[in-house]
């Protein structure tokens, strides 16, 4: 059985949480303090980052990298498309969310209002929260651009780019951060990947002293 290293609300790890949810890779989910840089953890990877997958006694790090790693280990059901250009569009999605995304968004509201409380590491930065709260607009509204004139973020098939943005906003809801009503386009596509079996455990995470909003599981929200 492979081994998850993880922190629940982490949008890195849901990423890879959702990809061997959807191939049905059976998974043991080992809830890792990273920050406390433990020493046997670093020496699972050096980076002191999560998520790490243990795979038969290998440990892989960095995210895009374990899906690609269990794209070519486990090809059904693909989640990478079979053209180039459709896998370029994937790739340059998922760096989009795990990139522009992360530091223009999830960084200031989940890692200042969560990860700051978790980590003892003081008190959320106001402006910081600010800045979130108003870049996730331009975040939303470019989402509604693209399904618009797709079935998916990336195409006609949904795809990793649909996890990884599903994985930061479902992050994002667990604070009540993400203003569905600013796109229909948007809620009724997250609603859709939201009722997918691989979504289950992400629903169910709960971390101590954040309760989710009551919608937060609701398939109807």
């Amino acid at each position: 059985m492979y081994r998850l290293f993880h922190v629940p609300l982490s949008p890195f790890c849901r990423k890879v949480r959702l990809a061997l949810a959807e191939k049905r890779i059976e998974v043991e989910l080992v809830e890792e303090r990273y920050w406390e840089r433990d020493a046997d953890f670093m020496r699972r990877n050096p980076a002191g980052k999560v998520p790490v997958l243990r795979v038969d006694g290998a440990h892989l790090s960095e995210s895009m990298a374990i899906c690609e790693f269990l794209e070519e280990t486990h090809p059904e059901p693909a989640l990478l498309p079979a053209t180039t250009e459709g896998r370029y569009e994937t790739r340059r999605l998922v760096s989009w969310f795990d990139d522009k995304f992360f530091n223009e968004v999830t960084s200031k509201l989940l890692y200042e209002r969560v990860n700051k409380k978790v980590m003892k590491q003081g008190y959320p930065d106001s402006a910081a929260v600010k800045a979130g709260a108003k870049a996730i607009k331009f975040h939303l509204d470019y989402m509604a651009w693209l399904l618009d004139q797709r079935r998916w973020l990336a195409g006609d098939q949904m795809t990793l780019a649909d996890f990884a943005a599903a994985a930061h906003l479902s992050s994002l809801d667990y604070i009540s951060d993400v203003d569905w009503r600013r796109s229909e386009t948007v809620k009724d596509w997250y609603a859709k990947i939201k009722s997918r079996p691989a979504f289950r455990s992400i629903l169910a995470d709960q971390v101590p002293g954040f309760p989710p909003p009551a919608h937060y599981t609701d398939l109807d929200f």
